[in-house]
């Protein structure tokens, strides 16, 4: 008899939890994993979803077990996935078309939105948050602008005039780059130059374009201030105006323009014969096949992307809008400032995003070395930029091989390595 109460009453208990499972979406994420992140995702963020949303964070690699044990198992309790758009083309198979959302009349960056179909005719995630890296100007290199430049369609060409206008009319280089030990300068070559240039990140690595693309970076050096190779974060050289004019993350700019709002101006990256080549970080919402509640989970997936959930996410994990939105007054200067940048740059007709290397697990370092490498060669070092390249080429060839990592945007896809013709 007592054995029967006890089975009686874990059944009951077990059925209580199915049913608070029901009641709520389980979102699986790998992002806003901090602590006060996360907490705030289920506190100000997913607390008004009427569903009700249980936001759960892990690690990559566990997040990627649970999804694909629960993929090969038929059934889950996952209802959303949150991730970059590189923890989903592991599992693209497993994702539900969200292509029929209604998303209430927003309007989603465009590219992004493209991204999310990865590869394939179905909305495989939709977008949800972004980062990404943008220029900066002190307002006082404005006056040396190129004679019809916009700063919001600049080119690479206008980027070194302006920069030799600087050096001209200064008497040093006010140009500025993240080139130190601990700068994020191979993000440069890898998403910035490199797509301007060849309109990909690999596969055209030698081609004719990039030998082009690395004598504009050698152009733009000679204006460039020296210092450059020990900077890491430019909002310091920003804010003591060794430098006028920079590159770098929006996280690596924020304190200058949060310490001094009405000083500095952010714009897009400049853009060359293939495009305006960006690196953005990513983040979407997926619906795997077997969530237990598919229509909630795609309430939610539009609750995501409503106005007031998206800047409740901004505040929440410092991560951008993927949509059209205006801010509110209370927003700190930097967010103010890097939001219409972002919205210019991303949105802007000529936008080539190129992602984040993926499927290179611990050969990722060696494979931005051959960037970095590269740079030191041709532009410090003045080797020969054609040899250089070829012998480089080899060298990005063994590690895309020995990883057998495919290639990702904005390369085309490829069945097996990503190819360095």
């Amino acid at each position: 008899m007592k054995s029967l109460k006890i089975l009686a009453g874990a059944m009951l208990a077990a059925s209580l939890l199915a049913s608070g499972a029901k009641a709520q979406v389980l979102f699986w994420s790998t992002q806003a994993r901090p602590v006060e992140e996360a907490q705030k995702m289920r506190e100000d963020v997913l607390k008004a979803f009427e569903g009700g949303a249980d936001y759960q964070v892990a690690e990559d690699g566990p997040w990627l077990t649970r999804v694909q044990a629960e993929l090969q198992a038929g059934s889950g309790s996952i209802g959303m996935l949150g991730g970059i758009h590189g923890d989903f083309t592991a599992v693209a198979g497993g994702l539900s078309d969200l292509s029929g959302v209604d998303l209430g009349g927003v309007t989603v960056n465009k590219a992004y939105v493209e991204l999310g179909k990865l590869g394939t005719s179905e909305q495989k995630y939709l977008p949800w948050m972004q980062a990404t890296y943008l220029m900066a100007a002190n307002k006082k290199a404005l006056e040396f602008l190129p004679k019809g430049a916009d700063l919001n369609k600049l080119t690479y060409d206008q980027l070194i005039e302006w920069a030799k206008n600087m050096a001209d009319a200064t008497g040093s280089p006010k140009f500025g780059f993240p080139a130190g030990p601990k700068g994020l300068k191979h993000r440069f070559y890898q998403g910035f130059l490199y797509p301007s240039y060849t309109g990909s990140m690999v596969t055209k690595f030698r081609s004719a374009e990039a030998e082009t693309a690395w004598n504009k970076m050698k152009e733009l050096w000679a204006y460039t201030n020296p210092n450059s190779t020990n900077y890491a974060f430019m909002q310091e050289p920003l804010l003591t105006e060794e430098v006028w004019v920079a590159f770098d993350h929006i996280a690596r700019l924020a304190d200058a323009f949060n310490q001094r709002p009405d000083d500095f101006v952010a714009f897009p990256a400049p853009a060359g014969p293939a495009g305006r080549g960006f690196m953005p970080v990513v983040a979407g919402v997926a619906v795997p096949k077997t969530a237990p509640d598919a229509e909630k989970a795609k309430a939610l997936a539009a609750y995501m992307l409503k106005p007031e959930t998206q800047i409740a996410t901004l505040r929440a994990t410092n991560f951008f809008p993927v949509i059209d939105v205006k801010l509110p007054d209370d927003m700190p200067a930097s967010v103010k400032a890097f939001q219409p940048a972002i919205a210019a740059m991303t949105g802007a007709d000529d936008a080539l995003p190129a992602l984040l290397p993926m499927g290179l697990g611990e050969l990722g370092g060696k494979f931005s070395q051959v960037y970095t490498d590269t740079f030191e060669r041709v532009v410090l070092g003045g080797e020969d930029v054609r040899a250089t390249l070829d012998e480089q080429a080899g060298v990005l060839r063994g590690i895309i091989e020995q990883a057998k990592a495919p290639c990702w945007a904005p390369d085309k896809p490829s069945s097996g390595p990503c190819p360095v013709e």
